[in-house]
């Protein structure tokens, strides 16, 4: 018998291939199990976060547009409405990090709540900017809507829509607000934090309180206006606690703007894509109707409960922007000027 030791390494390093091809293999798999990882995935439920619910147009909005993205027609996905702004703490300036963060998947709010994390939506609640419902239409389409839509899409959202919300009014127990004198050491509940710095200047004492926390104020009579929606006052019921005024003054406006989760978005293809944005589109353009439906029906149950409206003058508004001059100022840098100047421009020449 002839040793071939050609034969015999062969035979020796035959185990060692056969392991490194294994070795090969597992890191193959191990790659593609990562990669199917980090594929963005679909749910088969979405989350959809709103701040108030179906008794507000805004909440109407949320449901309308959630059954509508459930529709094949409107991008087949379940979705299922949490209101009271319950995926972001309850809090709805809050509301744009949880969209943000995937606790929601899609959203529609305030731009004075989301201001707070995205701060160019600040021009369109710049005290008196756009007071009469006109002029905040046109801070709601062309270009200045979307630039404010790239505001969002810079806070890392996918920004799908935007509609006129209304104005926020002012409510007093004892008289009616006609002049900044008026306001001169009124304790006001406002609901957003940085409407406290707008009503210290015209003289108020403002503060921030839940509705829970104000209740017992109110009925101790040691507030002496709200600020706020015409339905959120009509919803309160202010007349049982005393209220009898309400001031129809146009100071802060609000645009509702709809986004979704960019992850989610990611995650679809094309045709879905365009499906959930035209949902969303469809529901902002109902949502300006029903906004002023809204305030009709609040205005007129305000008014069957005893309080008197009073609608300002536009030489009356003026006084007041003249005495928030320097809140608009200080706001407006904070937005940017460049985008404060294009909403300016937006409004300029927009009768009532």
């Amino acid at each position: 018998m002839i040793f071939d030791r050609r034969k015999t390494n062969e035979r020796a390093l035959r185990p060692r291939k056969s392991a490194l091809v294994a070795a090969f293999a597992l890191c193959i798999a191990a790659n593609f199990a990562s990669a199917q990882d980090t594929k963005p995935t679909v749910p088969d439920e979405w989350k959809l976060s709103v701040a108030v619910g179906p008794a507000y147009a805004l909440g109407v909005a949320a449901e309308t547009w959630a059954k509508r993205l459930g529709d094949p027609a409107g991008g087949g996905l379940p979705t299922k409405v949490y209101p009271g702004a319950a995926l972001a703490d309850r809090d709805p300036a809050r509301e744009l990090l949880a969209l943000r963060n995937g606790a929601a998947d899609f959203a529609v709010g305030s731009s004075l709540y989301w201001s707070q994390q995205a701060g160019g939506l600040g021009v369109v609640s710049l005290p008196w900017i756009a007071p009469d419902a006109r002029q905040l239409d046109a801070l709601a389409k062309g270009p200045i809507a979307e630039r404010l839509l790239a505001v969002v899409e810079g806070a890392g959202v996918v920004p799908l829509a935007i509609a006129p919300l209304g104005h926020r009014e002012l409510a007093t127990r004892e008289r009616p607000v006609r002049s900044p004198a008026d306001l001169a050491g009124m304790r006001v509940r406002v609901g957003a934090p940085q409407l406290v710095e707008l009503f210290t200047a015209l003289g108020a004492k403002a503060g921030v309180m839940s509705y829970a926390e104000a209740q017992p104020a109110f009925a101790a009579g040691t507030l002496d206006a709200q600020e706020g929606t015409l339905a959120t006052m009509a919803t309160s019921r202010l007349d049982a606690v005393g209220f009898r005024h309400v001031v129809l003054w146009g100071a802060v406006a609000e645009v509702a703007v709809f986004a979704m989760n960019r992850q989610r978005w990611d995650a679809l293809d094309d045709i879905r894509r365009a499906r959930v944005r035209v949902a969303a589109a469809e529901a902002a353009s109902e949502l300006a109707q029903w906004v002023r439906k809204e305030n009709e029906s609040a205005l007129t149950a305000l008014r069957k409960r005893g309080l008197a409206a009073t609608q300002l003058s536009v030489a009356e508004r003026a006084a007041f922007a003249t005495a928030a001059r320097p809140v608009y100022d200080r706001w407006a840098a904070a937005a940017g000027a460049d985008l404060a100047r294009a909403a300016e421009a937006a409004v300029t020449g927009v009768t009532p």
